[in-house]
């Protein structure tokens, strides 16, 4: 059976099928997806994201957001405008930028769903550990650039999948959170798709520049 794909739309055919993890790979933007009767319920999904422990304060998930913080404290003054899309149970990002004097605001579609956020515009965009989790990816990236005032920038954090492992042994598939995978190739489609005038994949992080 073949599938479309939920980014580029274009025809995917499946690409892993083990225990109950089921992924079809994209023959255009090389996107790894689970179709969508495979996907946890919205009840479930946010029970999931209840159980991680996302203490502020706690050292190892400072440094786990520290590339993108490290960078926007690189790029930007003060004065700029930015927002946390996805900011989860415990907003990390936003207080180790407000603590340096930074202006942030947090959206989350579980735990701070104010949509009226999302009627602004910004300096910069995090977005930490989420687009793996989009249903709609198109549509949401889409929205992020829509965010985006002119030069400004969007921050992401995602394990790319770039043949590190045999993706039937790679940890990162198990969560069942995780819907949509991102590849090299992926990430270049979006920069094209939306016009982003520039792509800086990193080990830990990932930019798109308007």
């Amino acid at each position: 059976m073949n599938l479309n794909c939920p980014l580029c739309n274009s025809t995917a055919t499946l690409f892993c099928e083990k225990l109950r993890h089921l992924f079809y790979k994209c023959n255009n933007c090389e996107g790894i997806f689970r179709p969508k009767h495979t996907f946890l319920t919205a009840e479930a999904e946010k029970e999931h994201y209840e159980k991680h422990i996302n203490d502020v304060f706690d050292e190892r998930y400072q440094a786990f957001v520290s590339p993108i913080v490290n960078a926007v404290l690189q790029d930007f003054t003060s004065e700029a405008k930015g927002l946390d899309f996805g900011s989860g149970t415990g907003p990390v990002i936003a207080k180790m930028l407000t603590d340096k004097g930074f202006q942030v605001q947090n959206y989350d579609l579980f735990f701070a769903n104010e949509l009226s956020l999302l009627k602004e515009k910004y300096d910069y965009v995090s977005c930490c550990e989420v687009m793996e989790h989009f249903h709609h990816p198109y549509q949401e990236f889409e929205l992020l650039k829509s965010l985006l005032l002119p030069k400004g920038k969007l921050y992401c954090k995602t394990e790319v999948y770039s043949n590190q492992k045999p993706f039937e042994n790679w940890y990162y598939k198990d969560d069942f959170t995780h819907v949509f995978i991102y590849q090299p190739k992926t990430l270049e489609w979006i920069k094209n798709q939306f016009h982003f005038s520039n792509l800086i994949i990193k080990e830990k992080l990932i930019v798109f520049e308007n």
